[in-house]
């Protein structure tokens, strides 16, 4: 079967290394596939692919109350619209069975734009897993490196990404 690992910015391949060693992920037969940020880069980045591909997506996230440099694995994903109200799925993520120790579960809000402020604590909030996942992988897993604590200075200072 065919593995990718999905990161969205090269500025996240350090998480490679500290991922294998935190998380104990042997990565080294899967392709390497850098999307961009967001829903359009993702879609044009993955919609190729076969759907019972295994993808592991890995990347930095914000958390309101995980501290900095926490490990998440996703058990699942939802859009972040804090403002509105209205019907949707929440989307598995499938596979999970975790044996990995001392790593936190939580979901994962992908948001169409960084976020700087909520009231959800105990997740996650990203850029893409959502928009991944609604592509209809069926073999998919996430982990999430917590870069800030929604502070978009603090995760520049740290990724010198998105700005």
């Amino acid at each position: 079967m065919t593995r990718f690992i999905i990161m969205a910015e090269e500025g996240e391949r350090v998480l490679l290394d500290q991922s294998k060693e935190a998380l104990g992920l042997d990565l080294s037969d899967a392709e390497l596939i850098f999307t961009g940020v967001g829903a359009i880069n993702i879609i044009r980045s993955l919609q190729h692919l076969d759907r019972d591909a295994e993808l592991i997506n890995i990347g930095y996230a914000g958390s309101a109350n995980f501290d900095l440099g926490t490990w998440v694995e996703v058990t699942e994903v939802r859009l972040y619209h804090p403002n509105v109200t209205y019907p949707e799925p929440e989307l598995k993520i499938s596979n999970q069975q975790s044996t990995i120790n001392n790593v936190k579960q939580a979901p994962c809000f992908t948001s169409t734009d960084f976020v700087l402020a909520s009231d959800y604590k105990d997740c996650v909030f990203d850029m893409e897993l959502a928009f991944i996942a609604a592509l209809g992988f069926t073999n998919l897993h996430s982990y999430k490196y917590v870069s800030d604590n929604l502070s978009l200075h603090a995760y520049h200072d740290l990724t010198h990404g998105v700005e």
